[in-house]
């Protein structure tokens, strides 16, 4: 899922009233367990039952400020596109392994296919790592690709280290050293609750892109940066509140695209044969990775 324009160049005192107002309002209706669409008078009440102003975005309790406009156009679009999107390409584990199956079938694939990290019975390949590898892998013709990154990831100049990021991602084209593009892979098919792990796992996708972020605005460099995630369990049914603040990632600019489960088929081909034209582009970035 790319993100929508009208909110992708907003200030971040507008991410401040998002995350403050879905904290005080809550991110989903408990009944329905669908993503909330807090109305105006919620907002206002939300933030003067706290001590906060209301000003910046109502002149009058029916009356929004262009601010208070812009701000109930994203609550509504967040809960819409979670809703009516995101929850309809989160695939189980069942979906997932088919999926699997049907595409190591077709493509044949020779690249690095890894297994879980389960025990017993539920000891198999990770499927939408697997997923992942081999639609990428079918797509950037002879470039390499780093499907399992053991290093951090370092933007050069004059062959120096400029950058380094703080983590390990867990992808990289073509290379882990100034790449075109990184990527995060959060699949959860087997987890019973959300968990800090799980939570952890949005937050440093934030830091990466806080990182590349100031890599962007103060070297002009520019990383793409993705996050892919699945289970629909782990994410829909126990993480709600979780897909908001990635939706809200995404807005902020701190990942360039988001893919939702069964969402990797489409996209993935596309995304991967743009970073080849960029790859042809740039020859310079095409080395052998790291041993």
């Amino acid at each position: 899922m790319q993100p929508n324009e009208q909110f992708l160049k907003q200030p971040k005192h507008f991410w401040a009233n998002v995350r403050t107002l879905s904290q005080l309002l809550g991110y989903t209706h408990r009944n329905t367990g669908q993503v909330k669409i807090p109305s105006l008078i919620e907002v206002i009440d939300g933030l003067e039952r706290v001590g906060l102003s209301s000003k910046h975005i109502a002149f009058e309790r029916d009356q929004p400020t262009p601010f208070g406009q812009v701000l109930c156009a994203y609550f509504t679009y967040r809960a819409d596109v979670l809703n009516n999107f995101v929850e309809k390409k989160l695939m189980n584990v069942h979906q997932a392994k088919q999926l699997f199956t049907e595409l190591h079938g077709q493509l044949n694939p020779g690249c690095k296919l890894p297994k879980n990290k389960q025990k017993n019975e539920k000891k198999d390949f990770a499927f939408f790592t697997c997923i992942i590898n081999m639609l990428i892998e079918a797509n950037i013709d002879e470039f390499p690709c780093n499907y399992d990154p053991r290093a951090l990831t370092t933007v050069t100049l004059d062959g120096a280290p400029l950058r380094t990021l703080a983590r390990r991602v867990d992808g990289a084209f073509p290379t882990t050293i100034n790449p075109i593009a990184i990527w995060e892979i959060k699949e959860y098919y087997y987890t019973t609750t959300f968990g800090s792990r799980v939570a952890d796992g949005v937050y440093e996708t934030l830091l990466d892109g806080l990182e590349l972020e100031e890599l962007r605005e103060h070297e002009g460099i520019d990383v793409k940066h993705y996050l892919m995630i699945d289970d629909y369990n782990t994410w829909w049914n126990d993480g709600r509140s979780y897909l908001c603040r990635i939706i809200d990632m995404l807005h902020m600019g701190y990942v360039d695209e988001v893919l939702f489960g069964v969402e990797v088929v489409e996209r993935l081909p596309l995304l991967a044969k743009k970073w080849v034209e960029i790859a042809h582009q740039n020859p310079e970035l095409v080395k052998p990775p790291l041993q």
